[in-house]
């Protein structure tokens, strides 16, 4: 303080005085002013600088840096803590969800979930624990290791991961629980299909932007020198949380610690045991994947790129594959794929959304191929560019999908577009009409 204070005082000029400057205060945001169309957040920083902190150069150079030391503090204070990596104790799981026979938690009712979860309370904490098979059995030094660089991330649209268990074969994921619903359920309600609580354009295009971020973030921006996967990418893993309609990518991580990519092999310095899980991930050519255990994999049917459905392995392009299929399912309200049965033929005819998506931009059917419970009301423009978009992130060829980054930054734009479109779409205010006689 002493030095802060010896500093600032010699700043002050020894003449005649003159007028104290002063920076602009930040103005607060309130809630009035609060866009329906305001946009997330890349990181989760619930920091905010005060408005009452202001540096002066005059003789209150002591108050106003105590103040700015204040601010900062409080700052510092307010800013997430990095946690340590749980590992729970399997005995510790079956306390919280009663022996595992609590009644399983599915954030989408409408469809069975192929993963088991349970929803509890864990040291305090509301959380939701997912059950997954390991496809390469991690010893408990290296699950230590890949959870400590994993619980480094902190995003707003990805749910956070606060701790594993192993048992057995098994991987125990514990996840934090945030109230909302799956994005496959606010598509399709099989009890109102003719309802959904996404009907605004702002609302798909918010979930859009906070996805293309989140799995931005996952690719390119986790500072982690790893290329990390998710893998676990489709409507089902989606989260919407009310009331400003944003999204959350669930399972950040399971990829990793379930040994279901070899991009983040390079973690263990064993060679040994880097070579073991290159045999049991990479295809071998020789093998026929039907015939080989080894190289079956894990994979949902709609959102499976064609080079990972030939090799299983995961990777970034597959990754950009299935927010393709998506953002695709969001424009349209459409399922990844569905049997429609043709009278004429007598056969059942499999019908994609990529397809449909393909003919509309094709024949020009884009606003009848759009979901109709928008009635109708949406920038025409800018859904075709979103579904071009969409229509590159699915090309057959992983060369020429776009990366993250680049998609990212397109769907920003659109939205800005989309704000724009929204604000002069608007009724006019203030206009009072009158008809008494004059």
């Amino acid at each position: 303080m002493c030095k802060s204070k010896m500093s600032a005082d010699a700043t002050q000029p020894i003449s005649t005085p003159r007028r104290t400057p002063r920076t602009p205060k930040l103005a607060q945001p309130t809630a009035s002013t609060a866009s329906s169309f305001e946009p997330s957040t890349s990181n989760n920083l619930s920091g905010r600088y005060t408005s009452n902190s202001s540096y002066k150069l005059s003789s209150q150079s002591q108050a106003s840096t105590s103040s700015s030391s204040t601010s900062l503090s409080t700052l510092i204070d307010s800013l997430p803590v990095p946690e340590n990596p749980i590992l729970y104790d399997y005995s510790e799981l079956c306390a919280a969800t009663n022996n595992f026979l609590s009644k399983r938690f599915n954030p989408t009712p409408s469809s069975s979930s192929s993963t088991p979860s349970w929803r509890c309370t864990l040291r305090g904490k509301d959380a939701v624990i997912f059950q997954r098979k390991f496809r390469v059995k991690l010893s408990t030094p290296e699950l230590r290791q890949r959870l400590s660089t994993l619980c480094r991330s902190h995003h707003t649209s990805i749910t956070k991961l606060l701790g594993a268990c192993v048992s057995s074969d098994y991987a125990f994921l514990v996840y934090e629980f945030v109230s909302g619903a799956s994005l496959a359920a606010c598509l399709r309600n099989p009890n109102n299909p003719n309802y959904t609580v996404l009907s605004t354009w702002a609302s798909r295009m918010q979930i859009a932007t906070d996805l293309a971020q989140g799995l931005d973030y996952i690719h390119n921006s986790t500072g982690l020198n790893v290329n990390l996967v998710h893998n676990h990418i489709k409507s089902g893993s989606v989260l919407v949380t009310e009331p400003h309609f944003n999204a959350r990518l669930c399972h950040f991580g399971a990829a990793q610690l379930c040994g279901e990519t070899d991009s983040y092999t390079h973690l263990n310095p064993n060679p040994k045991s880097r070579s073991e899980i290159e045999a049991v991930e990479g295809p071998d050519p020789k093998l026929n994947r039907t015939s080989s255990r080894k190289n079956q994999f894990e994979g949902v049917r709609g959102y499976m790129s064609p080079e990972f459905q030939a090799s299983g392995v995961a990777t970034q392009k597959s990754d950009v594959y299935a927010f393709g299929v998506v953002l695709l399912e969001l424009l349209s309200g459409q399922e990844p794929f569905k049997y429609k049965f043709d009278k004429t033929m007598g056969d059942f005819i499999r019908n994609s959304v990529v397809n449909s998506a393909q003919a509309a931009i094709r024949h020009g059917g884009l606003r009848t191929w759009v979901d109709r419970r928008l009635k109708d009301s949406f920038p025409v423009e800018v859904a075709e560019k979103l579904t071009r978009l969409a229509l590159e992130c699915v090309h057959v060829d992983p060369d020429q999908r776009p990366s993250m980054g680049r998609v990212s930054g397109k769907i920003s734009k659109l939205y800005l577009e989309s704000k724009f479109w929204s604000d002069n779409m608007r009724a006019p205010t203030g206009i009072s009409v009158s008809l008494a006689p004059r």
